[in-house]
């Protein structure tokens, strides 16, 4: 059964700007730098198109990189196997966001658990509550903070879905986010 949090509706007309990568799982480990690597290269394109718009370029590569870094960090943390898809596209200042990766059962479980709470409160006031957990507490682990700082700071409108396959004990969770640039 699918399972929904947050806002999964994306706006960007299909004529928009594009980009589909997917990271292969292989021979080559999917691991944090590839995040790091992935996230530059959007920011990039996505900025470059940006210009055309009047928005700040800087500001933009930064605010996309980080973005799509949180949410690559993410799938790699959280997958079990597979590949990870990121599909983005640009059109009149929003840039919209989609990775899908599969998941087995525990993290599917604690993801879920997370994400009703981040979105059912406020995002800024969990940001404080957290920052200020995690610093009572070093081994403190999960805690969402990536995804509340782009909700809070960065106005970032999220949303995610949890389709259990059919075989085995994967999910298939895919992760939306809109960046409105300004």
């Amino acid at each position: 059964m699918l399972t929904r949090f947050g806002d999964i509706d994306f706006s960007n007309d299909p004529s928009a700007f594009a980009c589909t990568l997917r990271l292969a799982d292989g021979a080559i480990e999917l691991a944090w730098h590839h995040c790091g690597t992935t996230a530059e290269f959007l920011g990039e394109i996505f900025a470059l198109r940006i210009a055309s718009f009047r928005l700040d370029y800087d500001e933009a590569r930064h605010s996309i990189g980080y973005l799509v870094n949180e949410l690559l960090e993410n799938a790699v943390k959280f997958r079990s196997s597979g590949d990870i898809v990121v599909e983005s596209s640009f059109d009149g200042g929003l840039v919209e966001i989609r990775v899908t990766n599969l998941i087995g059962e525990d993290a599917s479980a604690r993801l879920k658990c997370m994400l009703a709470e981040v979105t059912s409160r406020d995002p800024g006031e969990m940001l404080i509550e957290k920052i200020e957990a995690n610093a009572a507490d070093a081994s403190s682990r999960g805690s969402g903070l990536g995804l509340l700082t782009l909700m809070s700071d960065y106005g970032v409108r999220m949303g995610w879905t949890f389709d259990p396959m059919a075989e085995g004990n994967a999910t298939r969770l895919q992760t939306y986010a809109a960046l409105k640039l300004s």
